[in-house]
């Protein structure tokens, strides 16, 4: 399918089909600048035929100029601007395997036979698509869709309020680990902090610091020389005794005289 935007605007297009697991349309929507073509690829995926179904497979194509006052979500454009919505409808016509009993159809039933060109199938539709193409089936379509989308987004949010869970569990043991790390660090603390206080209430025997003189004698001459007190004593009595022999002198002398 080719779909080309004749005009000067921006143009949004969906394309949406009555079969949305039997077929596969890339790209489904998008943006068509002005006066630019874009190939879609619609590809029929394996499927087992009914021929109850048979020209009942529908495409539709939806389209909308680009407001120029906002950008909005491709999605969201849709249902806000119901009134602005271009659609052209198309009807797919599936040519049947034959049974080799019968004779082969005329060349002009093949012709109309969709062999996957969509240009002819185009050109069918735009004479009865109106009648047997409904807005109805596209509306049930889209709540179809919808209800899914709808379902699998319920299952992400439990999922994702289940991780929450376990991240908040999780988060909660870490925090009480943390706080017992802190009671053993606490708890060690003030085990060294009470046994350094008891070791500073202990008394310890003071050794007497004694002052060295730098001119006293080495240790093993100090100790074989006596005591000062001692040295004091026998130089009092020298000098006492040399005062009194001079005084002895003294009062001698004068005696004689």
């Amino acid at each position: 399918m080719r779909l080309t935007n004749p005009t000067d605007h921006d143009i949004f297009f969906k394309i949406k089909t009555t079969a949305p697991k039997k077929y596969c349309v890339r790209p489904n929507c998008g943006l068509l600048e002005p006066h630019e073509s874009q190939e879609i690829a619609i590809v029929l995926q394996p499927f087992i035929f009914d021929s109850n179904e048979k020209n009942k497979h529908k495409f539709m194509v939806q389209s909308m100029v680009k407001p120029d006052d906002e950008e909005i979500n491709l999605e969201d454009l849709w249902k806000k601007y119901p009134e602005k919505l271009m659609d052209s409808k198309l009807r797919c016509v599936f040519e049947c395997p034959l049974d080799s009993n019968q004779p082969a159809p005329a060349a002009d039933s093949n012709a109309v036979a969709a062999t996957a060109n969509i240009k002819q199938s185009a050109a069918t539709a735009n004479n009865d698509a109106g009648a047997q193409f409904s807005t109805a089936q596209f509306n049930a379509m889209n709540a179809e869709d919808e209800q899914k989308s709808e379902a699998a987004l319920l299952k992400e949010v439990k999922k994702l309020r289940d991780n929450e869970s376990v991240l908040r569990q999780e988060n909660l043991q870490l925090r009480e680990q943390i706080l017992q790390l802190h009671m053993q660090v606490d708890g060690r603390a003030k085990e060294q902090s009470s046994a350094a206080t008891a070791a500073k209430s202990v008394p310890v025997q003071s050794v007497p610091v004694h002052y060295q003189n730098p001119y006293s004698p080495p240790p093993q001459l100090a100790r074989n020389q006596p005591p000062l007190e001692v040295m004091y004593t026998v130089i009092a009595a020298v000098v006492m005794g040399i005062i009194g022999i001079l005084i002895g002198k003294v009062m001698y002398s004068d005696g004689n005289k």
